[in-house]
């Protein structure tokens, strides 16, 4: 059961320590390489290279001004990294969202379940992560700083929308 729930830790949890130690080194060097292993596996590692290929499909094919015929932004290079970055920071096991793309040009994922069970977060060039949630009758929205990790108010967002809770 401890061991469950440390693997499980390792796994879902994008950066466990900030420490400077060289245990704390140790330790999160330790956390990528499972992670980079269980990536490679076939069952998360197919879904998050599917994502990988959405979101670079979208980046090509919005790379140019007025990419929808209405006058759209190009994609932001900063927005694009931002969101391949979060990408990569979610958590494993959890079901990859939807990649997009709004017309100022920054990045958008959606998690949507049903009509009353959606996510929709919206990535800037300056790293925010713009929300705005629907789960039954209760609504969320508002912003986030990424900073490499996904934020706990979005987690739990995503948990809600994902797991129906």
């Amino acid at each position: 059961m401890i061991l469950e729930l440390a693997v499980s830790t390792v796994l879902t949890t994008s950066s466990l320590t900030s420490g400077t130690s060289d245990t704390a080194k140790y330790v999160e060097v330790e956390r990528r390489n499972i992670r980079e292993h269980v990536e490679h596996s076939q069952t998360f590692g197919s879904a998050l290279e599917k994502a990988r290929q959405e979101l670079t499909e979208l980046g090509n094919e919005c790379a140019e001004p007025n990419w929808d015929g209405y006058g759209a932004s190009p994609i932001n290079p900063a927005a694009y990294s931002n969101a391949c970055r979060f990408l990569d920071n979610l958590p494993l096991g959890v079901r990859l969202p939807s990649p997009g793309i709004d017309p100022d040009g920054e990045l958008t994922f959606e998690w949507y379940r049903s009509p009353r069970r959606t996510l929709s977060i919206s990535v800037s060039e300056e790293g925010d992560l713009n929300y705005a949630a629907l789960i039954g009758s209760s609504r969320a929205h508002g912003r986030e700083p990424f900073l490499g990790n996904i934020p706990q108010t979005i987690a739990e967002l995503i948990s809600r929308v994902d797991g129906g809770a």
